[in-house]
C-alpha cells in the first residue's frame, strides 16, 4: 500500500511539473477556441517570472476593479518565455518561436497582442515609434494602451477609464 501511494504522489508531481510546461501553441489554441465560443478576442501575454513589469501588468489587470472589465471583453492567455537558470523549466515550449512569429523577438517583456478568434493581430504592444509599451505606466503609454483596447475589444469609455486609472497608480 505504501508503494502505491509513493507512485501516486510521484505521478502527481510529474503531472504538476509538466502542466506548467504546456506548449505555447496549445495555450494559444485553447484561448482562440474559448474566444470564438464567447465572441471575444484574445489578449496574449508573453512574460517571465523575473520580469518586474510583467508582474505589475498582471497585477493591474487582476485588480478587483479591472479584472471584471478584462474578463468581460477578452480571453487572457499567458506564455512563459526567456526564463533563466533553474526557472527555465517554467517556459512554455515553443513560446519564443510564437513570440518571434508575432515580431516580438527583440521587443522585451511583457510583450502582448490582441488577436481575433482566427488568430489575426488586431493590436500589439508597439507604439507608433515601434517601441514596446510593455506594461504601460506613463500617461502617454496608458493612452496608447487604452486606444488599442478600445479598437480591439470594444471596451466602453467607462471601462477604459477604469483601466487607465489602475495603470496610472
Amino acid at each position: 500500500m505504501k508503494f502505491s501511494k509513493i507512485i501516486l504522489i510521484a505521478g502527481l508531481l510529474f503531472f504538476q511539473l509538466n502542466s506548467a510546461q504546456e506548449k505555447a501553441d496549445v495555450i494559444l489554441g485553447k484561448a482562440l477556441t474559448e474566444a470564438k465560443s464567447k465572441n471575444k478576442n484574445v489578449l496574449l501575454m508573453f512574460h517571465a517570472s523575473w520580469c518586474k513589469w510583467c508582474h505589475v501588468m498582471e497585477n493591474n489587470m487582476n485588480l478587483p476593479e479591472t479584472k471584471p472589465v478584462f474578463d468581460k471583453k477578452l480571453v487572457t492567455a499567458y506564455v512563459d518565455v526567456q526564463e533563466m537558470g533553474d526557472k527555465k523549466k517554467l517556459e512554455n515550449p515553443g513560446g519564443e518561436d510564437l513570440m518571434n512569429r508575432y515580431k516580438g523577438k527583440d521587443a522585451g517583456l511583457p510583450f502582448w497582442l490582441i488577436l481575433n478568434p482566427k488568430g489575426e493581430v488586431l493590436a500589439d504592444s508597439f507604439n507608433d515609434k515601434n517601441e514596446n509599451l510593455g506594461c504601460p505606466s506613463t500617461a502617454e503609454e496608458v493612452d496608447v494602451f487604452a486606444a488599442k483596447l478600445k479598437k480591439s475589444s470594444k471596451m466602453s469609455d467607462h471601462e477604459l477609464q477604469i483601466v487607465k486609472k489602475a495603470f496610472l497608480k
